[in-house]
């Protein structure tokens, strides 16, 4: 029951409607007993909402879409590999000190490798190059032991900057193009993974896919980071033309898990919380 000594975490972007990290996040409170309350808040004054966050005493934050860059320039502290990758998906409010931290990447890791993705070697293309985007390319490019990078991108500065960034900080052969039919077909054509992170295919725009369906082949892994739908419209056209497919919800779960135990100092019920998110989604 909500009252007077209830601790709030939330989750701040733009949109946030679609999201099911509230579902998770207030599932694993109630299997563990906690007083806590995770609400979502719809977000486009990022500075505002960080200082609410202050001065609310709200305990953590996830962080989403589009604001996963723009607000790190609003916090106290960094973690450091927050601060290498370049993008902030969860804040703790540390009695008024507010850290940002990334867990996205190892999130999307965990998934890939408990799928049996055969990242050691690989050549990777991902399509996209947001704050999602970084969190993933440079986990994979530092911990994945992949064999090289490929980013399509639709933001020219956005792209370039970080295609610079994650060959110049990890060693890893990168190289970025921006998405087109032609960059699409040939990227495809040449990758053993391909992982999309644009928010394409995630409300309001479910149906839609930036890969034309005949671009898949059998035998790719591929992993979208939309998690709403559970079965993107991409993982569908991927998923018929005999790829193996990763879907979001795990690495929703698995950044999930860090976060939670991050702001509670409690282990996460990770079975209640998958099963929270897959009831969610499915109703």
């Amino acid at each position: 029951m909500i009252d007077g000594k209830t601790t709030v975490c939330c989750i701040i972007g733009d949109p946030v409607e679609h999201s099911f990290s509230p579902v998770m996040h207030n599932a694993a409170y109630a299997e563990k007993g906690l007083n806590y309350a995770y609400v979502a808040f719809p977000v486009q004054d990022v500075p505002s909402a960080v200082a609410g966050i202050r001065a609310l005493n709200i305990r953590g934050s996830s962080v989403t879409i589009p604001h996963k860059v723009t607000v790190m320039d609003c916090l106290d502290e960094l973690d450091p590999v927050a601060e290498w990758i370049g993008s902030v998906n969860t804040i703790i409010n540390d009695q008024g000190v507010l850290k940002g931290q990334n867990t996205d990447g190892a999130g999307a890791m965990k998934a890939l490798t408990d799928a049996g993705a055969p990242l050691a070697g690989s050549k990777v293309l991902m399509l996209g190059s947001g704050g999602g985007a970084r969190a993933v390319a440079f986990t994979l490019a530092a911990r994945g032991g992949i064999g090289s990078l490929k980013i399509l991108g639709v933001v020219e500065d956005e792209l370039f900057r970080l295609t610079e960034e994650v060959g110049r900080k990890t060693g890893t052969d990168t190289q970025g193009e921006m998405m087109d039919e032609d960059t699409l077909k040939s990227g495809i054509s040449e990758a053993d993974l391909v992982v999309h992170c644009t928010p394409v295919g995630m409300h309001p725009k479910e149906g839609q896919s930036v890969v034309p369906a005949e671009y898949w082949r059998e035998g790719l892994w591929v992993m979208d980071i939309v998690y709403n739908p559970r079965e993107t419209r991409l993982l569908q056209e991927a998923k018929a033309a005999g790829c193996n497919v990763v879907y979001g919800l795990e690495m929703l779960l698995n950044q999930g898990v860090l976060q939670f135990e991050a702001w509670t100092g409690e282990k996460a019920p990770t079975d209640v919380m998958r099963r929270a998110l897959e009831e969610g989604l499915s109703g």
